[in-house]
């Protein structure tokens, strides 16, 4: 019933979003992922880690026979445009079709091949794949909608709450910028393969479903794809584009100035900015953030590697979310309040909602509205007082951490008590 009542939700979803799309005149999520079964993918290695998500339901045999199937597949794409001259879009990629042509070749295995719990478990598996595609169309979507309807943005309110912070993203730019386009190119794989990582990790989890016939009551992909569910509603009431466009050479004519990463931004009564409507006003919170912090929190419990994996994909992330202009230091904190709390409450729901895991989510709710807020209506104020601002903002999120790391630690530790041993009857 779970999956069922997730599927229809998530569809329902899906053709909302796509009518909204239609009404602006972009390309909807299902009409980006429906051209992809034949042009040039917008990301191959997504498209592959799909697939690896899929295969975790197959044995090894099925496993490589899939992997064969899609290099094949993907081999006679390439061939027929190489003949055709058709070549590649300009963000397209090589290869990728194959994996998806697999993907949904496995549906159609299950509904015409399979009966039963067999049948249930390959489709669970291809709906795993296809909605960690799903997501990254819908996130396509969301921020071209947020581009045409936001016709305002607030940064300069962000900027003037960013000095509590000592305005980390003009810091870490001159950083950046000094470390040549090494550093750059480095740091901007790492930003644009965050998916690719979160596979890896959730790979780990998953690794005993195709043995054990079922999947694990909570693992990162569910955690993933909250994220990239709720995040984008903020956005659309608290658009914000980011220093390299509000106060850098990207933002063209329409930045209040020129200033990043070079001069910080002065302390004068913010305002409502008004932007263009090509640049996605997708900055508060930090969704690369949350999701980066999803990773870190769940590879805490795999092997050394990955735990060290985990925590250099979180770090440079944030090096790179900072580095290249696209958020601002408070963006960052939201988006790890953000994600505490969304695991929070999916871990609380596993639990039936206990009323520990209840006030935890509570508490985590009411410290992201409250930075939020703050951030809207105190932004003066903070920059005014940073020594006093800077802390508290940073005291609040650390409270939010401490208090998932307490809770599930009591969790994990709780043992269940043996049960009463029945009176025995006296002989007679």
């Amino acid at each position: 019933m779970l999956w069922a009542t997730a599927g229809v939700i998530t569809l329902g979803f899906l053709l909302a979003l796509q009518l909204v799309a239609h009404h602006l005149g972009i390309p909807g999520p299902i009409t980006q992922q429906a051209r992809e079964v034949i042009h040039a993918p917008k990301s191959g290695f997504l498209l592959y880690a799909a697939m690896a998500l899929t295969m975790v339901v197959l044995t090894w045999r099925q496993r490589l026979i899939a992997l064969g199937a899609a290099i094949g597949i993907d081999l006679v794409f390439l061939a027929v445009r190489w003949a055709t001259g058709s070549g590649l879009a300009e963000d397209g990629h090589p290869f990728g079709n194959g994996a998806l042509w697999v993907v949904l070749g496995l549906a159609v295995i299950a509904l015409t091949r399979r009966t039963g719990a067999e049948r249930l478990l390959l489709l669970k598996g291809v709906g795993l794949g296809l909605l960690l595609v799903t997501g990254r169309k819908t996130g396509d979507t969301w921020l071209l909608i947020t581009s045409q309807t936001l016709p305002v943005t607030l940064d300069p309110y962000i900027a003037m709450a960013d000095h509590a912070l000592g305005n980390p993203s003009w810091l870490a730019g001159r950083l950046l910028e000094a470390s040549g386009p090494v550093g750059e190119h480095a740091l901007d794989y790492v930003y644009a393969q965050l998916a690719v990582a979160a596979v890896v990790v959730a790979l780990y989890q998953l690794r005993h479903v195709a043995a054990e016939r079922r999947f694990p009551r909570h693992h990162l992909v569910r955690t993933f794809l909250v994220i990239g569910l709720v995040g984008p509603a903020i956005y659309m009431i608290y658009p914000v584009v980011g220093p390299m466009f509000a106060y850098g050479p990207d933002g063209g004519t329409w930045a209040a100035a020129d200033l990043w990463p070079h001069t910080l931004p002065p302390v004068t009564a913010p305002y409502h900015l008004p932007f263009d409507e090509i640049t996605p006003r997708n900055c508060m919170p930090s969704l690369h953030t949350a999701w980066a912090t999803a990773i870190f929190i769940h590879s805490r419990q795999g092997p050394r590697a990955l735990r060290v994996a985990g925590a250099f994909w979180l770090v440079a992330t944030l090096a790179a979310t900072l580095g290249f202009g696209w958020h601002y230091g408070v963006d960052l904190v939201a988006g790890v309040v953000f994600a505490y709390t969304i695991e929070a409450g999916l871990r609380t729901f596993d639990r039936g909602w206990d009323r520990a895991g209840i006030l935890l989510v509570a508490y985590g709710t009411v410290v992201f509205a409250a930075l939020l807020t703050a951030y809207r209506f105190a932004a003066l104020e903070m920059a005014a007082y940073p020594w006093l601002a800077g802390p508290l903002v940073l005291l609040v999120m650390a409270s939010v951490v401490y208090g998932y790391r307490r809770l599930t630690g009591l969790w994990e530790g709780a043992t269940v008590p043996a049960p009463r041993a029945e009176p025995q009857p006296e002989p007679a």
